[in-house]
């Protein structure tokens, strides 16, 4: 008798929790546990609470307006002139617009902004054998560990390979060929340039 009874009132706190939590606006969210999990409390740049307003920043937006003086990234080349961030930003912004499928593109408008000297070499050098070497080898002969296994890792130095440009190795690099993935995620634009200056010197060989 005395279960019944817990039961009865259990069940009548549940149809009344759920009458009063759920509510036809699809902002209320009723009763919630814990509210801090699903509510920032820190100021969030990409959103904004409906009814809340910022008492800080202006407009009451959490979003600040951009510094005075501040210049868009599609501008930045242009400001920059010719020195190699500029160039490098250029590049990375004709890229982006070029289609993965569309090598072409890339042979034609790509060209690297850094100059081949020792220092940019030696650091391609270093993220190669970081990110190619062990399907590329060593020396760039398709030789690498992975490539062993991996078949069909091409020779930089062959007849159909030693002549390609830097907007060809770029765009391989970023999108991937054949069976090599892309690595755009994992490469910075500058370190991809960078390595294409040390396949060049690998297709010499």
């Amino acid at each position: 008798m005395l279960t019944k009874k817990y039961i009865g009132l259990f069940l009548s706190g549940v149809v009344a929790l759920s009458t009063t939590s759920c509510k036809d606006s699809h902002n209320d969210t009723g009763t919630e546990f814990a509210p801090n999990m699903y509510h920032s409390v820190a100021y969030e740049p990409m959103t904004q609470t409906d009814g809340e307003l910022n008492t800080i920043n202006p407009y009451g937006m959490n979003m600040r307006v951009p510094a005075k003086g501040t210049v868009a990234r599609r501008s930045f080349a242009k400001v920059q002139g010719d020195s190699v961030n500029a160039k490098l930003l250029q590049m990375d912004l004709i890229s982006r617009n070029i289609s993965k499928d569309d090598m072409a593109a890339s042979e034609a408008q790509l060209s690297n902004p850094f100059a081949a000297t020792e220092a940019n070499i030696e650091s391609g050098k270093v993220m190669y054998e970081r990110y190619c070497q062990h399907c590329h080898g060593e020396a760039g002969k398709g030789d690498g560990l992975v490539g062993k296994k991996y078949a069909g890792v091409p020779v930089y130095s062959s007849d159909a390979l030693k002549d390609i440009n830097d907007g060809h190795i770029y765009h391989t690099i970023t999108h991937g060929k054949g069976r090599m993935w892309a690595h755009a995620s994992q490469i910075s634009p500058a370190d991809r340039w960078k390595i294409v200056l040390y396949v060049h010197e690998l297709q010499k060989q």
